[in-house]
């Protein structure tokens, strides 16, 4: 029986998904995340532990969600992933809506709401008389595979028969990974603006390097006084993990926003399209302060992996009451 868990998260909170992984953990180590808001969770073997429904097990994942991080959710289980995030997308707010029958469940809807079905393959199939799952289950193979493809069309059928052989990896690298800071009060100095942008790019990019990734792009969401929000998302010249290269684009976007006087309360940034740093393009260059840039970012990495991730700070941040305040003498960070 697989779970899937979609948080009500807004978009200032996403950072906190890694906790909500911890706290399915506590119930099965199979949990995928699918970042911004949704966690896969192969509960088999839970069940059988605790004796419990998948039913109760979701209550206890949402009680436990509401009580620790304040995170309401919305709750789909099934005999496989695609079942479940069928059923948490239909599922009620505080609710949990098991899929038993698969079969009774898939066949009177919309081809269209099939997981995998894109509106491209909803029209051909809708053009041929195919507009309900049931159908698309009850047409032959060969006549699936003539309207879209072969491979397509026998992964059609199977899905809507509801078969879904994907399995829940546990510790996937994530397709996207977010950061946040809030200010204890309402922040209108600019600069502040930017200090929390640039401590913010720099663990976004410590995190994508130790994970191997780059990134495609960059949101920048800000959280005003009144609850609201305003994102935008730029992309860099090339994919990248470089602290240097994430902070420039980051006031680029924060300075695109004209704020002046906003009462801001809290800054985020998301960096999506994630993917393996190994495969990804690197413009050369001959300019020898971009060499020497990421040659001083990879010892600061590996002085951080060994002494902790405040063990060297950019100077702006090291100075003051902010990031390393209230520590002994000899332990605190190394301004670059």
């Amino acid at each position: 029986m697989i779970l899937c868990v979609r948080f009500r998260l807004e978009p200032m909170y996403e950072a906190v998904l890694p906790r909500l992984v911890e706290l399915l953990g506590e119930f099965t180590p199979v949990v995928e995340a699918a970042p911004p808001d949704t966690l896969l969770a192969d509960v088999r073997g839970a069940l059988r532990y605790f004796g419990w429904t998948p039913a109760e097990l979701a209550s206890v994942v949402r009680v436990r969600a509401l009580a620790l991080y304040g995170v309401d959710c919305v709750i789909g289980a099934g005999p496989n992933p695609m079942l479940a995030r069928m059923a948490a997308r239909e599922a009620r707010p505080g609710a949990t809506l098991v899929v038993e029958d698969p079969e009774g469940f898939l066949r009177d809807r919309p081809v269209a709401a099939l997981d995998g079905v894109g509106r491209a393959t909803a029209r051909t199939l809708c053009a041929y008389g195919l507009d309900s799952i049931g159908r698309v289950a009850d047409a032959p193979l060969a006549v699936l595979q003539r309207l879209v493809g072969a491979k397509t069309g026998r992964e059609l059928g199977e899905r809507a028969r509801g078969v879904d052989r994907t399995p829940v990896v546990p510790n996937a690298l994530s397709r996207s990974m977010a950061a946040e800071r809030s200010f204890t009060h309402d922040e209108l100095d600019p600069s502040s603006h930017r200090r929390a942008l640039l401590s913010l790019a720099g663990e976004l990019g410590a995190r994508m390097r130790t994970e191997g990734q780059v990134c495609r792009s960059l949101t920048v969401t800000v959280r005003y006084a009144d609850r609201s929000t305003t994102s935008r998302t730029r992309t860099p010249r090339e994919p990248t993990a470089h602290s240097a290269a994430l902070t420039a684009l980051a006031y680029a976007v924060h300075e695109s926003f004209g704020l002046q006087r906003a009462r801001v309360r809290g800054i985020a940034l998301r960096a999506e399209g994630l993917s393996p740093a190994e495969g990804a393009a690197h413009q050369l260059t001959f300019d020898p302060a971009d060499e020497k840039a990421r040659r001083i970012e990879a010892v600061a990495d590996r002085a951080r992996a060994k002494f902790g991730p405040r063990a060297v700070l950019p100077g702006s941040l090291a100075q003051g009451p902010g990031p390393g305040a209230g520590q002994k003498p000899g332990q605190g960070p190394l301004a670059a």
